[in-house]
C-alpha cells in the first residue's frame, strides 16, 4: 500500500481501514446501499463495484451481493437499475416506478424499470482473479458462484442483444439518461430538449436536494421534471422493450455503455472459458457481441481527435459534446494505435487530467475549457472515482501501465481526506454529493489492495 501525500491526507493502510468501515457500516446483510444518506438501496453498476471492493474484505460476502442484485433479475433478462430496500426517503421510489403490476419482475422484490451499463460481468471476472490470490478455498467459492450465475448473466447480455442494439449502428440504446449513469451530463441536453412533459406529470415533492449541502450540486427541476415523464411514458407501456422503445421521447446510442457491453461480453465469455463451461454456442455469441460493440465505438470516433459521440437516434444527429464520455474508445481498444496514442495524448493533455488547476491529475467528467463546465453540478464538471478507476482499469489491461499506475495514485489523492464523496470539485478537491459513498470505498479497496 502506498501512502497518500500532502496535509491531513491519511496514509493507505488508513485509508483502506476507513473505506472498509463504509462498506460494512452501510451493509444490510443482503446488500449494500449506494449511500447511508442519499441513496439507501442497490443500484445496479453501483452493486458491481461495491462487489470488488467487498471481495478484499470477504469474497463469500461480495458473490452475495452480485446474488442480491441477481435474485432481482426480470424473466426476460434484464437487470433493474435500482433494486429496493424498506428505506424512506428516496425519490422516486417504487410507487412512481409501478413495476409492481409487471409479470417479469420477480415478485418478491421491488425494482424500477429501467437499466444501468453492463458491467457486471466485469465485476465477477475481477473478483475470480482476487479470490484466487487470496487462497484456494476462496477461488473454489468465486468458481463456483460463477458456474451457477454465469447463465443468468448471459440472459442479461442477451436482453441488451436483443433489445437495445441499435440497427445498423450496434450502440446500445438507452432511453434514459439514467440508464448511462451520467443522468445529467450535458451529453443528454439536446436529446432532453426534445422531451416535452404531458399537462398530466403526475405531481411530485425531490427529496435528493434535501440530502446534500447544496442544492446547485444536483440536477435542476426542469431535468426532473423531463426524466419522470420518461418514466410515465414507460409505465403506460407497462416497460415492454418494444413498447418503450416505439414510445419513449428520448433514445440515444451510448459510447460509453457501448464500450462497456463490449468488454464485459468478452469478460464472460472468457470465464466460460476459463472454468470450461458448457456454453459454446452462448460464448460465440458473446464473441460476436464484443466485437460487434467494439466496430460500433470505432464508428463513432472521429477519424481525427478519436473521440466518440453518441448518436441522437430520433434525430439522426451526433452529439458532439466533449464529455468525458467520448474517451469511451479506450475502455474496450477499440482504435488503431495511431489515433488510439492521439485520443490518449488528449485525455491527459491540458484540457482534461493535466489541466494546471486541478487537485488531482486525473479526468472530470467535463472538460475545464468547455462551455457550461460547471465544476460542483454532478456529471456536468466534477471527477468521479469510479470513472477514474475504469479507465485505469482499462489502460491497466490495454498494457498503459505507467498511466495506469499514475491514475491510480492520483485517484487515491483525491480519496485521501477518507470522506469517500460521489464525486469531487476539480479544484479544490472538495467531496460533493453524498459522502461515504459505497462504490467510491470499493474502488480505493481496489487501487490499494489489489494493485
Amino acid at each position: 500500500m502506498s501512502t497518500a501525500a500532502g496535509s491531513g491526507r491519511l496514509s493507505g493502510t488508513t485509508l483502506a481501514a476507513r473505506a472498509a468501515a463504509v462498506l460494512r457500516d452501510n451493509d444490510t446483510g443482503a446488500l449494500v446501499t449506494a449511500s447511508p444518506k442519499l441513496y439507501p438501496h442497490m443500484w445496479s453498476w453501483d452493486a458491481a463495484f461495491i462487489a470488488i471492493g467487498l471481495a478484499y474484505l470477504d469474497v463469500r460476502r461480495a458473490l452475495t451481493e452480485l446474488g442480491t442484485l441477481l435474485a432481482a433479475q426480470w424473466s426476460d433478462g434484464m437487470l433493474p437499475h435500482i433494486v429496493f430496500t424498506d428505506a424512506d426517503g428516496y425519490f422516486p421510489g417504487p410507487d412512481r416506478w409501478g413495476t409492481d403490476t409487471v409479470t417479469r419482475r420477480p415478485a418478491s422484490v421491488r425494482t424500477s424499470g429501467i437499466c444501468q451499463p453492463p458491467v457486471h460481468a466485469i465485476a465477477l471476472r475481477r473478483i475470480v482473479d482476487v479470490a484466487r490470490a487470496n487462497s484456494a478455498g476462496e477461488a473454489a467459492l468465486a468458481e463456483s458462484f460463477t458456474a451457477r450465475a454465469w447463465q443468468a448473466l448471459y440472459r442479461w447480455h442477451r436482453w441488451i442483444a436483443r433489445h437495445r442494439i441499435a440497427e445498423p449502428q450496434g450502440l446500445l440504446t438507452i432511453v434514459h439518461g439514467w440508464e448511462s449513469g451520467m443522468d445529467n451530463s450535458p451529453r443528454w441536453d439536446a436529446p432532453y430538449a426534445g422531451v416535452r412533459p404531458g399537462p398530466d406529470l403526475p405531481p411530485y415533492v425531490r427529496l435528493d436536494t434535501l440530502g446534500v449541502d447544496d442544492p446547485a450540486e444536483r440536477p435542476s427541476d426542469d431535468e426532473y421534471h423531463r426524466y419522470l415523464w420518461l418514466i410515465e411514458q414507460m409505465r403506460r407501456v407497462g416497460y415492454e422493450p418494444v413498447e418503450v422503445l416505439a414510445t419513449s421521447d428520448f433514445r440515444v446510442g451510448d459510447v460509453f455503455s457501448t464500450a462497456l457491453f463490449a468488454v464485459a461480453c468478452d469478460d464472460l465469455a472468457d470465464l466460460a472459458d476459463d472454468l470450461s463451461l458448457p456454453f459454446r454456442a452462448e460464448v460465440a455469441g458473446l464473441r460476436m457481441w464484443a466485437a460487434r460493440s467494439r466496430r460500433a465505438v470505432a464508428d463513432a470516433a472521429d477519424p481525427v481527435s478519436g473521440l466518440a459521440f453518441d448518436l441522437d437516434l430520433r434525430s439522426g444527429e451526433r452529439l458532439r459534446t466533449r464529455t468525458v464520455a467520448a474517451f469511451a474508445p479506450l475502455l474496450c481498444s477499440a482504435l488503431a494505435e495511431p489515433l488510439e496514442t492521439r485520443l490518449l495524448s488528449d485525455l491527459t493533455g491540458p484540457d482534461w487530467a493535466g489541466h494546471p488547476g486541478l487537485t488531482a491529475a486525473v479526468p472530470p467528467s467535463v472538460s475545464p475549457r468547455e462551455n457550461g463546465f460547471d465544476p460542483r453540478r454532478y456529471w456536468r464538471g466534477p471527477q468521479w472515482p469510479v470513472v477514474v478507476w475504469l479507465f485505469s482499469f482499462a489502460l491497466r489491461r490495454g498494457g498503459h501501465t505507467a498511466l495506469a499506475r499514475h491514475w491510480r495514485q492520483e485517484g487515491l489523492r483525491l480519496l485521501s481526506d477518507g470522506s469517500f464523496g460521489e464525486y469531487y470539485e476539480p479544484f479544490t478537491g472538495e467531496p460533493l454529493g453524498s459522502t461515504q459513498q459505497s462504490w467510491t470505498a470499493a474502488v480505493a479497496l481496489d487501487w490499494l489492495c489489489g494493485w
